[in-house]
This record gives structure tokens, sequence and C-alpha cells, in this order.
């Protein structure tokens, strides 16, 4: 999830930990860990000269199982080397800060799992990324409640009983939000079924997803031979069916199609995608599973410039296709609230 949500999250289990023993200070080295994972956007950029090698080295290695277990041991050890002098010495424990960096890094990628993006919880021993589809990248309804609850929790001593009551506040708030939001996507996927069935659609396979930050607005795409149909429903609306699907065509570029750099991107897109050639040496590439409502109502975020970089694919870094930004919010917001 966005980054704000990922520090609630890591300041929770950090609180959770070592609340007791070193009071706020538990919520910042907790927000650290719960901010590392992400920092792989930054590893990718050191490590790769092309944009799609950078892009594709996020939720990976460092979003899964095993760097959460490696990693939590070497800062651990670090943090508690460092922490344990002066007045503070025995004051924790090594294993504390193991726990502590253990859970606020373990939590993250457990967290983006729920998120359409997908996590490579595997790797490396797998690339398959873990995506439940039920939640949007970025929900104020789930970290608003947990921050609140994290602020107010920082007012009291570190052994009061109003702090834990606090922390157990915001982790059942966000943990009912999240259980409700599972129930959603079950849901939906009903709806999105039935209502492919009664407009005749022949599809292979379907994906739902909640819009951008909300619950209620939700997008569906199914797959048939030649097309993509795509279409909104919300939980306001007055009829329990996807309205209004709208038609892409499923395109192909054949030069590219046994390009390694393009299947690579169909593996990061679950094969949602279309790609167009805009001349000799360029092509544009669209990621079907994010939609952004705008004047053409269901333009793909996701919209990748990528050009000819000797033997391989490379692209232009990537910026969301949002188009009027405050336009596209407040026809999201519009449609939220039914038809």
């Amino acid at each position: 999830m966005d980054s704000l949500t990922q520090i609630v999250l890591g300041a929770a289990c950090g609180e959770a930990v070592l609340g007791k023993k070193i009071g706020n200070k538990a919520l910042l080295f907790g927000a650290i860990g719960g901010t590392i994972p992400d920092l792989d956007v930054l590893v990718g950029g050191w490590l790769y000269g092309n944009e799609i090698d950078a892009m594709l080295f996020h939720r990976g290695f460092m979003h899964s199982i095993l760097f959460s277990v490696l990693a939590s041991f070497l800062l651990g050890l670090i943090v508690y080397k460092l922490y344990n002098s002066g007045k503070r010495r025995d004051s924790t424990t090594q294993k504390d800060w193991i726990s502590l960096f253990f859970w606020s890094l373990f939590t993250h990628p457990i967290l983006d799992c729920f998120t359409p993006y997908g996590t490579q919880l595997f790797a490396p021993f797998s690339n398959y990324r873990v995506a439940l589809n039920n939640i949007a990248v970025a929900d104020p309804f789930y970290t608003i409640p947990f921050l609140l609850c994290l602020i107010v929790l920082m007012f009291f001593k570190r052994k009061s009983l109003k702090r834990r009551l606090y922390l157990k506040i915001g982790i059942a708030i966000s943990s009912i939000y999240m259980l409700l939001t599972l129930c959603n996507k079950l849901y939906v996927d009903y709806i999105f079924k039935k209502s492919l069935k009664k407009s005749n659609i022949v599809f292979t396979r379907f994906s739902t997803q909640p819009s951008i930050l909300n619950n209620i607005l939700w997008y569906g795409i199914a797959e048939g031979e030649t097309n993509y149909y795509v279409a909104f429903y919300s939980l306001l609306d007055s009829e329990s069916y996807f309205l209004n699907f709208e038609k892409l065509p499923k395109t192909r570029v054949e030069e590219l199609k046994m390009q390694k750099d393009l299947k690579r991107l169909a593996w990061f897109s679950n094969d949602y995608y279309s790609v167009t050639k805009t001349d000799k040496s360029t092509f544009s590439y669209f990621d079907l599973r994010y939609p952004v409502l705008n004047d053409n109502s269901k333009a793909p975020i996701f919209h990748l410039e990528l050009f000819r970089d000797k033997n391989r694919l490379n692209m232009i870094p990537f910026e969301p296709n949002t188009g009027d930004f405050n336009k596209a919010i407040k026809l999201l917001f519009a449609r939220m609230k039914g038809i």
C-alpha cells in the first residue's frame, strides 16, 4: 500500500513489541522498518540502467519473506549494539530488536498482498505475485483511523493501559475494515460474473478491484478471444450489475511477440495489457488493470512509453496517466455515489 499506511502499520508493530520498554521510540523504529521494503524503488534505480528492470524490481525480493527474516536479524543486531549503551544498557535485548524489525518488515509485504499490484512474497524461489485485489493501494478508510489511534497513544506513558488499549483499537478497526473489503471482493466477483452473463459476453477469465481511495467503486475487466471488456460498479448503484461495458481491443504487435522484455511486462500486468506501435522504434504499452475516470472514462493509469534500446526494450520513466487529476477525482467520487 502507500508509504503512509506502511509507516503506520510498522509503527504499530514497533509499539506492540517494544512500546512498554522504550515508549515512543518504538513507534519510530517500527516506522523505519515498515518503510525499508519500499526502498527497492531506489535500489532498483541504482542496480539497473534499464527502466523496465528497475520497475519490475519493486515488490520483488525486498518484499519477500526471506528478506524479512534476513533483514530483521541484521538490523536487530546492529540497532541493539548501537542502542544498548549508557543509560539504556540492558533496557532491551537483541531478541526484542529482531522481533521489532521482523514484524515491521514482514507485515509490509503481507499488507501489499491485498492490493492489485501484486507482491513476490516467495522470491527468489518463485516469481509468483500474490495479489488478492480487495483493497486499493491507497485507502484512507483503512489508514486514517489507525493513524489517529497511534497519535493518541503517544500522549500516554509507555506502561499505561490506555496506551495498549488505543493500539488494540487501531489494529482492530483496520483489521475489521480489511475483512470487510474481502467480503466486498467476493460479492463484487459474483456481481461481475452475473453482469457478463447478462450482457452475453464470452470470456475466459476476469479480474475485479476497487478504484483508488475507496472500497465502494469497483472496476472489472474480462478477457475474451480478441477483446477485453471493462466496466465500473458502485456498491451504491441502484442495480446490482456492472453497467455499460466498454470493449477494448486486445492489441498486440507481431514483431514484439518473442521479445523477452515484453513478456516480462505482460507477466507484471497478469496478461491484461495492450501494446501498439507508435513509430519505427517506439511503442505504447497499456496495463489495463488500472483504470482512471477521466474524459475517456476508462483510460489506463499505467501507460508506458517503450523504445528499442540495442537488443532490448527500455521505457521512459513512468508517470501515472491521470490527465486532469482534480477532474479525475471529481468524476471518481461522482461515479462512486451510484447511478
